[in-house]
């Protein structure tokens, strides 16, 4: 099967751009990894890959051939887990990263549901609002909202409809009252979020009929966790825009208030993501389908 072994590193190694990268998934020594692509294209008698001293790029003949590559992979992992469907067996090791306030404030107890019904998964888990890059670090899946910049990625919805939504607490609206457009939030102590070096300080909203506005908006504090805006807007900081699946719970309960329901807040669909195909287990579908079924209501 080596001839096999080697389409795999050429395919991870290709979204990865890191020949060390697609080694170290597969276990691989630098020097290893680097004779099966040579082995490779000699017996196809191209050059695949341009290399460099900091990243690979594939050739033209590279990108074909990743297309072909992909395809016949897929169908030969389709037909391995056809040959075992009957005997599937929800075990191993998942390593999984999520947003730090939807991981800690809601997945967190339902997997330990998950594993009370499978008690053969082992989890590894990483709360981080930075988005792991699951081809390069030791990362197989990760919940996260939007839809996935790189086309190549797997995504597997999760809740199709979640939206962002515009919260604040009653002892935060009893003090500075209640804005009933969102003109008012430029009176208001907006709780900011930012990502890397994206600072998220205009939120969009859209009414009934499509239309989309964006608001600029300020604060006198700014996080790149989830958790801490969770915090500050529940201790009645300010205003907050969240995922309704952050903060659904509080919302039943009445300790967050949503502010100017007649505009809807932007998508932020939730999907389990993983790279490739190939990585689907039965393990990783059962989970797939307990979140689904968890918190697709």
């Amino acid at each position: 099967m080596k001839g096999l072994h080697d389409l795999d590193l050429f395919v991870r190694t290709a979204h990865a751009g890191s020949l060390s990268a697609a080694a170290r998934q597969l276990n691989l020594t630098p020097a290893a990894a680097s004779a099966a692509i040579k082995r490779l294209e000699a017996e196809l008698g191209v050059v695949l890959f341009l290399r460099s001293t900091r990243r690979l790029r594939l050739t033209l003949e590279g990108e074909s051939y990743l297309q072909h590559c992909e395809q016949a992979l897929t169908i030969l992992q389709d037909a391995r887990q056809a040959l075992h469907s009957g005997r599937q067996v929800i075990s191993g090791t998942v390593q999984l990263t999520m947003p730090s306030d939807l991981g800690r404030n809601r997945v967190l107890p339902l997997l330990d549901q998950f594993q009370q019904q499978h008690p053969d998964v082992h989890l590894q888990l990483r709360l981080s609002d930075r988005l792991a890059d699951i081809y390069s670090q030791p990362v197989d899946l990760a919940l996260r909202y939007g839809e996935p910049p790189d086309s190549s990625l797997v995504a597997l919805p999760v809740v199709t409809d979640n939206r962002r939504v515009l919260v604040a607490a009653p002892g935060y609206l009893e003090r500075h009252g209640h804005p009933q457009t969102l003109d008012e939030l430029a009176h208001h102590n907006c709780l900011c979020y930012m990502r890397g070096d994206y600072f998220h300080d205009r939120w969009r909203f859209f009414a009934d009929d499509g239309q989309e506005t964006s608001v600029p908006v300020r604060g006198d504090r700014v996080t790149d966790d989830g958790d801490a805006v969770r915090r500050w807007v529940l201790a009645g900081c300010g205003v907050a825009y969240k995922s309704t699946l952050d903060i659904s719970q509080e919302l039943a309960r009445g300790h967050l208030i949503r502010l100017c329901p007649q505009w809807q807040g932007e998508p932020a669909p939730l999907n389990l993501v993983c790279a490739d195909r190939r990585q689907l287990s039965p393990t990783v579908r059962a989970l797939h389908q307990f979140l689904v079924s968890q918190l697709g209501d």
